[in-house]
């Protein structure tokens, strides 16, 4: 193989990295045989996601078939139970190495945060949709499992009587019968997970509950402090009260709709189940039983069962600065933890964010030029190659036009629509190389901690892939 093969790369690479928080447990470890070095299932795993081989049966067939991994491999032959195993084991520790890969990026000059786009895709699950049950079926199957438990336990109790009258106590043929036995397991898993969405909706209720009161008390107390110094003051200041109040008509955010639920800026969102006054779940409101903590979410192929996957990308060679990965189908309320992401894996602000229409919203402006970055956010959706609409010049004064009017405007002005153009160009190509060129359409793991484990592996070998590109001799 050429010395410049990505095989060779990556274990120079690699070699590199900070792994004591991998290696640590083996250094620990006197027991059994000496283990696989921990360097080498870094790499080889690695290896096997950027060549869009993330399985580890595949990866260990391939450590016999494929040149690339017997390279890495050295000869050995990891076990797909070893590899699965390594990836389980060690998931954060290797998801924590997509900031060391960011910085390696940083230090070949990939990344220059003048632009930076976000976008969201939905990706797979290790789930099937159909494995999904809303609450009003969980109740209703639950009481027809129960009464069809009841029924075969009672038909069992007639065979079980019968077989002793037959053959005697304590003889052969008074097991439970097949049909009570998944019967009797699926009434378990469906009141199991029953449980599970009331306890989840309940303690949701109980935060919005509780979050309303705190807003109201602080309401209050702003209300009298502003009292009192209107009534010290009101004599003297009675003209710039009234101008104030002039400006302050001026500037009501506009009630079209727009804004998003609240959402902290520094966490990602989490999917609401919706719920009744009382905080019982709705009975459209769903869990899959396969991956109760993925959802169904509308993608370009339609419903799927999946998760929405975050990234944030630099202009410059198209690196990921920043990722995520939740079960809130909606992208509006992402912007600001990528943000804030971006700026502590840089250790810089961006000079320009770029989005489309799912990231607009008036707070998400305001917080995002507070941050210290110049927003571009679309402020709808146009279809495919529908000329954007006239922004009628209201008034040369900003101060008269709601957010949304003013990014519209600024969109709509030469300079604006010649950066917002970009963003496409931009975030767009890289899920078409992990998806496409890679074949990472589905996660293979479940659970939200683990699929943002497995989501940060394929962006690290996104970045990875590259810095190799660029390390190559011209």
């Amino acid at each position: 193989m050429p010395q410049e093969h990505l095989s060779y790369f990556l274990l120079d690479v690699v070699g590199q990295m900070e792994l004591s928080a991998i290696r640590a447990p083996y250094e620990r470890e006197l027991r059994g045989k000496p283990p696989h070095d921990p360097q080498m299932m870094t790499t080889l795993l690695l290896y096997g996601y950027c060549v869009g081989v993330p399985s580890s049966r595949k990866i260990e067939r391939k450590t016999h078939e494929d040149v690339g991994f017997r390279i890495i491999a050295g000869g050995t032959h990891p076990d797909h139970s070893t590899i699965s195993e390594f990836r389980r084991v060690h998931l954060s520790a290797l998801s924590a190495l997509f900031v060391q890969v960011l910085q390696l990026c940083q230090k070949a000059g990939l990344v220059k945060l003048g632009q930076v786009a976000i976008d969201g895709t939905k990706l797979k699950a290790n789930a099937s949709k159909h494995k999904a049950m809303s609450y009003d079926r969980m109740v209703k199957n639950e009481e027809e499992l129960a009464a069809k438990v009841a029924e075969l336990l009672a038909a069992a109790e007639r065979v079980d009587a019968d077989e002793d009258a037959r053959y005697g106590k304590n003889r052969h043929g008074d097991e439970l019968p097949e049909q009570l036995q998944r019967a009797q397991t699926r009434l378990a898993r469906i009141r199991e997970l029953k449980a599970e969405l009331e306890a989840e909706a309940k303690a949701q209720h109980e935060t919005r509950v509780t979050a309303k009161a705190t807003s109201a008390a602080t309401d209050a107390t702003a209300a009298a402090v502003v009292a009192d110094g209107a009534g010290a003051d009101a004599g003297a200041d009675a003209a710039d009260n009234a101008g104030a109040g002039t400006a302050t008509a001026a500037v009501v955010p506009d009630d079209d709709g727009d804004e998003p639920p609240a959402a902290s800026l520094g966490n990602l969102p989490t999917h609401q189940i919706p719920t009744d006054k009382a905080g019982t779940p709705t009975p459209k409101a769903q869990r899959n039983f396969t991956d109760p903590e993925s959802r169904i979410m509308k993608s370009g192929d339609g419903f799927v069962q999946g998760w929405n996957c975050q990234i944030a990308v630099d202009a410059a060679h198209q690196i990921i600065v920043a990722q995520a990965v939740t079960n809130q189908p909606p992208d509006v309320e992402h912007l600001m933890p990528l943000l804030h992401q971006t700026v502590a894996n840089c250790d810089a602000v961006p000079a320009a964010t770029l989005g489309d229409a799912g990231y607009f919203s008036e707070k998400n402006v305001a917080a995002a030029t507070a941050l210290g970055t110049d927003p571009f956010l679309a402020t709808g959706r146009l279809k495919r190659g529908e000329p954007p609409p006239v922004v009628q010049d209201l008034s040369p004064d900003n101060n008269q036009l709601t957010a949304k009017q003013q990014m519209a405007r600024k969109l709509a002005a030469p300079e604006g629509a010649s950066i917002y153009a970009r963003r496409k160009a931009i975030v767009e190509p890289v899920f078409g190389q992990i998806k496409g060129a890679r074949g990472l359409r589905a996660f293979l793991l479940r659970g939200v901690t683990k699929v943002r484990g497995e989501w940060s592996l394929m962006t690290l070998c996104h970045n990875l892939l590259k810095l190799h590109r660029v390390a190559q001799p011209a």
